[in-house]
């Protein structure tokens, strides 16, 4: 699989630990940056990570940052991308499952790095559940399309 991953500088040793561990699993990482220790700013990359998701350099993306939260509203910005911010395993199958969720997301200050494979291994084996969610799915792309609720 075709894979994006892009930190902030607070991420940096997860995302190379991430990057080694889904080289090794056979999968074609491109490495967005940071790729040293200076101080960035996370919606930079978290732009260029929904970028690369949204063109289709990608199929899945991988973003991160001290919390994750920052990266993921950045990633969001772009309609394309649907980022989900996990901290388990079940959040990130059932972003995958319900949501179809494109990025996964998470806080190098807050999760282990046993934690963020295992996060990891569950957001790439899911498939997208489709029926009932993919209604949903559209409306997450496609903001100005839908409808207030009766």
């Amino acid at each position: 699989m075709r894979i994006a991953i892009a930190s902030d500088h607070a991420a940096l040793a997860l995302k190379s630990a991430l990057v080694e561990y889904l080289l090794s699993a056979g999968h074609d990482v491109s490495d967005l940056g940071p790729h040293n220790e200076s101080s960035v700013d996370y919606p930079d990359y978290g732009y260029k990570l929904a970028a690369a998701v949204a063109d289709g350099a990608a199929e899945r993306g991988v973003a991160l940052c001290g919390s994750g939260i920052g990266i993921s509203i950045a990633v969001n910005r772009n309609p394309s991308a649907r980022a989900a911010l996990v901290s388990e395993p079940l959040s990130a199958r059932l972003a995958r499952e319900h949501n179809n969720a494109n990025v996964i997301a998470m806080g190098a200050r807050l999760i282990g790095i046993e934690m963020a494979k295992a996060c990891l291994d569950a957001f790439l084996t899911t498939e997208f559940g489709g029926d009932r969610h993919q209604r949903r799915v559209d409306k997450l792309s496609n903001p100005n399309t839908t409808k207030e609720p009766s």
